[in-house]
């Protein structure tokens, strides 16, 4: 039997949580009812009351009350819920988690579920699940469902989605159960992050199949943002040890107001722990934005400006030799930064598909000039100590593949993880 728990404000969600408690229970499983709500008494009763959630979150729910802030109420909620589950998991207590709300459950909700590990089952049920919700997902593996009607009584519309939710946590959770069993132990081999976008896919694919027959297994993050993302943290977090970083397109979306931008601290996570690390600027040629129209005026206004249709949804937009500069000094300034073992590996024929010559002739984004302004400002203000290699190769020419594999085999091997030990 697993435990399940729901979270919900009670004093205002209590029959729809009953009818998800409900269902859960049905299938032989144990609901564990968290209540977030502050505003009056819960209409079933909590396994852990409102009074310890807000506690948790670092104040009294009476305070809450009297100070009757509605804002100030959710964060205090959204944090007490996230320390409330992240110890729940650590007791046992918590083999997946199921919130529903408006827009105030889902921030608590979703909070509670963000601090518990990629891998352990969530869903959500949220009336602004079809609007922008990175938000409420962040980096973790978050199932948000559609209320389709308002989380307000039950109805033969609120009854449908209430009930699929239940079940879709229950069948999550005896699946990991499953999965868990039959995988028996977990593997020991040691991880490493991989960086790959649609124009690295061969350079990664390549790298990732020498990686591997090395012992090792490498989890690869696309990079659209929150691709990027989700591997800082997940580094952070202490899953990986070493990284092979070779798109860093996101940074061109980041500096030119791209739609894949990861943030500032994009390429930090690495270097603050000091793990092994090989850098390429790969795809650092292109922007990334929606169809054609969502293309800022400023850049469409801009004489000799390139673009590249990608399909109706996406539209490339080729960085220029000024941007490229930029986007060197920063890739230079992260490398800078690091405090264990870093290469940089320059693919002097092009930094993707797209900035490439083939037997048909040059592709839409090779530009000499832009590449040359890119690797200048790399090698002009990296650090002495950092070696960088170039290499007359495109960036997803196999010689590239086997260079920066090579190198990060032979950076873990001096740190004792390298192939000696893994054979």
């Amino acid at each position: 039997m697993a435990v399940i728990v729901v979270v919900a404000a009670l004093d205002t969600k209590g029959e729809e949580a009953a009818l998800v408690r409900e269902v859960i229970v049905e299938r032989g499983h144990q609901a564990l009812m968290v209540d977030t709500g502050v505003a009056g008494e819960p209409r079933i009763t909590p396994d852990i009351p409102a009074g310890e959630v807000a506690t948790a979150g670092g104040t009294a729910l009476g305070a809450l009350r009297e100070r009757a802030d509605r804002g100030a109420a959710i964060a205090a909620m959204a944090r007490g819920a996230a320390a409330v589950s992240a110890r729940l998991r650590a007791e046992g207590r918590l083999d997946g988690i199921v919130g529903l709300g408006g827009s105030a459950g889902t921030a608590v909700g979703s909070a509670a579920m963000r601090a518990l590990p990629v891998g352990v089952p969530k869903v959500l049920v949220s009336t602004v699940a079809s609007g922008n919700v990175a938000p409420y997902v962040g980096t973790k593996d978050l199932m948000l469902m559609y209320s389709v009607v308002d989380v307000a009584g039950i109805n033969r519309l609120s009854r449908a989605v209430l009930t699929n939710a239940a079940g879709a946590i229950c069948g999550a959770v005896e699946a990991a159960a499953q999965l868990a069993a039959s995988s028996g132990a977990p593997s020991e081999k040691p991880l490493l992050a991989a960086s790959m976008f649609g124009n690295t896919t061969k350079l990664v694919d390549a790298a990732r199949a020498i990686l591997e027959q090395q012992g090792y297994e490498v989890l690869v993050f696309h990079a659209t943002g929150s691709g990027g993302q989700t591997m800082e943290g997940l580094i952070r977090d202490g899953y990986f040890q070493g990284v092979l970083d070779v798109t860093t397109t996101e940074w061109a979306d980041e500096l030119c107001g791209g739609v894949f931008a990861a943030g500032p601290t994009r390429l930090d996570a690495a270097g603050e722990r000091g793990l092994p690390q090989v850098i390429a600027p790969g795809c650092l040629d292109m922007v990334n934005f929606g169809a054609q129209d969502t293309v800022p005026a400023r850049y469409r206004a801009e004489a000799g400006r390139r673009f590249y249709v990608w399909n109706p949804s996406v539209t490339l937009m080729r960085t220029t030799p000024e941007e490229n500069a930029r986007l060197g000094e920063i890739l230079a300034q992260k490398a800078n930064a690091a405090r264990g073992p870093v290469a940089i590996f320059l693919p002097l024929r092009g930094v993707s598909i797209l900035d490439s010559v083939i037997e048909e002739g040059p592709q839409p984004f090779w530009w000499p000039e832009a590449d040359k302004a890119l690797l200048e400002a790399i090698k002009s203000n990296v650090r002495r100590d950092i070696p960088v290699h170039e290499l007359d190769v495109n960036v997803n020419d196999p010689q590239f593949a086997a260079a920066t594999a090579g190198a990060l085999l032979d950076m873990l091997k001096g740190q004792g993880r390298g192939l000696r030990e893994l054979k």
